[in-house]
């Protein structure tokens, strides 16, 4: 386990992302919710990371009730505020927003301080927890006014009181995060998808400004939504569809690694994990044959000889480490 920078919460280098387990894009049922938790658990993975966005509480509800059996004391859950639900009359589902389930409920964009707070007690029922380690202002790109006046200061509070151990932002970007860093006393931020072995965008400022003030890092999105995981398969990027470019890039990358006898999931997965700021990076499942691959690949060295042959050709910068 390793502590998220100066809070009190600590996770393991390998974490399960829950997205999936509030039907993201498809349905999955309770029984195989739970069993990829568990599997989890077997593996040795003792971070899960959800949020009230995912499923519209749906993958809260399935972490809380799939943790239950296991000693509160041994695991780290964080959760995130920001996008605070209310019941809504509306019929029809939520796929518009990615995710398989009845549209319940609505999500309101709140980063004040008293929506902060609402948030997470709604989160903690939800749960059934007494406590979170760590919470994350979500997505606050188009909020930073309110996020920086108000929803920050509300976590600082909150840690300070000990309801919360670590504080942080998780984001799709790095500019903001980057500004977390610099100017607030956050623990910890979650980048997604903008350090991976097609986007190391988070190398140019974000990592080097965490690793200097002594702010953890947890990557998400190790797999770009899918095009690093399988490339012919999935050609899917940031959730959309890849890029011809890119899409060309990811199968080269995957030629390399059969050549070198490995994989592009363990490579991904590998490259996120070994710059010296990261402290975890969470793979998503909806499955135990997901999570047992994600451990699997996580565990499985890569051979030197396919870190040089990316850098010779130039799919992988020089300087990035690995």
């Amino acid at each position: 386990m390793t502590r998220l920078g100066r809070g009190g919460a600590e996770v393991t280098s390998l974490g399960l992302g829950a997205a999936a387990l509030g039907n993201l894009y498809t349905p999955v049922g309770d029984e195989q919710a739970q069993a990829a938790v568990r599997a989890a658990w077997e593996r040795g993975i003792r971070y899960f990371d959800t949020a009230p966005h995912y499923g519209l509480g749906l993958s809260e509800r399935r972490l809380g009730a799939a943790l239950r059996e296991y000693d509160r004391a041994a695991y780290t859950v964080s959760t995130k505020v920001g996008r605070r639900l209310e019941p809504a009359d509306g019929t029809g589902d939520d796929l518009a927003n990615g995710f398989a389930v009845p549209a319940a409920h609505r999500r309101v964009w709140d980063f004040t301080a008293d929506g902060v707070r609402r948030t997470l007690e709604a989160s903690l029922e939800r749960l059934g927890l007494d406590r979170v380690d760590i919470v994350y202002l979500h997505d606050p790109d188009d909020h930073a006014e309110e996020a920086f006046r108000e929803g920050y200061p509300a976590l600082e509070k909150l840690r300070a009181e000990g309801v919360v151990g670590a504080i942080g932002a998780g984001m799709n970007q790095t500019e903001m995060l980057a500004r977390f860093v610099r100017d607030t006393d956050v623990d910890v931020v979650l980048c997604a998808g903008r350090y991976t072995l097609l986007d190391q965008s988070a190398a140019t400022e974000l990592l080097p400004e965490a690793l200097q003030r002594g702010v953890s890092v947890v990557i998400g999105g190790a797999f770009n939504s899918g095009l690093l995981a399988d490339p012919a398969r999935h050609p899917t990027y940031d959730y959309a569809e890849a890029p011809r470019q890119l899409l060309d890039r990811a199968l080269r990358m995957q030629a390399v690694a059969e050549r070198h006898g490995t994989t592009l999931r363990a490579a991904a997965l590998a490259f996120c994990s070994a710059h010296p700021a990261v402290a975890s990076v969470l793979a998503g499942a909806r499955s135990a044959a997901e999570v047992h691959d994600c451990a699997d690949q996580f565990a499985t060295p890569v051979p030197d000889a396919f870190w040089r042959e990316l850098r010779a050709t130039g799919l992988l910068p020089p300087e990035a480490p690995s």
